[in-house]
């Protein structure tokens, strides 16, 4: 009874079988698109909070003051060498008089206290941002090493405590979405196999005659690979509208502009190209574990 591979008997086959047992089917799409909602969930709350930590990150800036005994255009000219120091993104070149008036302007309240402060009280000095935070400490070292610079002030507990964060967060949403990806399939297999159970006496029939296992095993790839493919279209504007709902709820709720949601539609090809492919691995693979045990006849 074995035969060549027919595309199209396969998965006319597949369909086939999708209709014939409706309610299952439906069971097993409805257990795809739960699954993929709460992976794709615990996914885009781990990017969001590396989009906002990042945020935060390009805030936390080095200052490095220039000595004294330069003069403006000695310390502008020391630009090009601080930009050629490894990990330096961005350099902001300060003057002491500007330094000197946002110094009053964060102390307005004792404005009085430093109404007579000299405009040459404060140095000139370069605000500077880094590439990777993670080496934040030693661009600091690499920058007083320049000939000019008198000293870097730079918040490197505030940054290994972002990296930290960071880190964590990242940790804890691959562990959940990996925990998650395998008990989906865990249940998208048994969710198959009652309905694989209703045929085992055809696929009986079938190996007795002498089908090959690949024969019998097509048409469930291609309905796993349907049930795995419906359920992810179906969870990507589902997540969509959810998506929407609890961002419209954050911003509304979010008075200090503390919270920075990524807009759905700019990342949901991507988001459609990974639930579309975890949906068919989730059908094909829960399809093609539940069948092994039928096929041992």
């Amino acid at each position: 009874m074995s035969r060549r591979f027919d595309a199209g008997y396969y998965i006319s086959e597949g369909f086939h079988s999708i209709f014939t047992h409706g309610f299952m089917s439906f069971a097993a799409v409805c257990m795809i698109v739960a699954c993929l909602i709460i992976m794709g969930s615990f996914t885009l709350l781990a990017v969001n909070l590396d989009n906002m930590l990042g945020d935060l990150e390009s805030e936390n800036e080095m200052v490095a003051y220039i000595e004294d005994a330069l003069t403006q255009e000695q310390a502008r000219a020391l630009q090009p060498t601080l930009a050629q120091v490894e990990n330096v993104s961005q350099l902001t070149f300060v003057t002491k008089e500007a330094a000197n008036e946002a110094f009053k302007a964060k102390h307005e309240n004792a404005s009085q206290v430093f109404s007579d402060l000299p405009d040459d009280a404060l140095r000139d000095r370069y605000r500077v941002h880094v590439t990777d935070i993670k080496r934040m400490a030693q661009t600091k070292e690499a920058l007083e090493q320049v000939e000019g610079v008198a000293w870097v002030r730079a918040a490197i507990e505030i940054a290994n405590g972002f990296v930290l964060v960071r880190n964590i967060a990242t940790g804890v949403a691959l562990a959940l979405v990996g925990v998650l990806l395998v008990v989906s399939l865990f249940i998208i297999a048994n969710t198959i196999k009652l309905a694989t159970f209703y045929r085992r006496e055809e696929i009986a029939i079938m190996k007795m005659c002498g089908a090959t296992d690949g024969f019998i095993e097509w048409p469930f790839v291609v309905e796993g690979m349907i049930l795995g493919l419906t359920g992810a279209l179906i969870a990507f504007f589902a997540q969509w509208g959810l998506y929407q709902a609890v961002a419209k709820f954050a911003i509304q709720g979010n008075g200090l502009s503390l919270v920075t949601i990524i807009s759905y539609r700019s990342i949901s090809g991507t988001i459609l190209a990974v639930f579309c492919g975890v949906g068919a691995f989730i059908g094909v693979g829960g399809s093609l574990v539940a069948i092994r045990k039928f096929l041992q006849v």
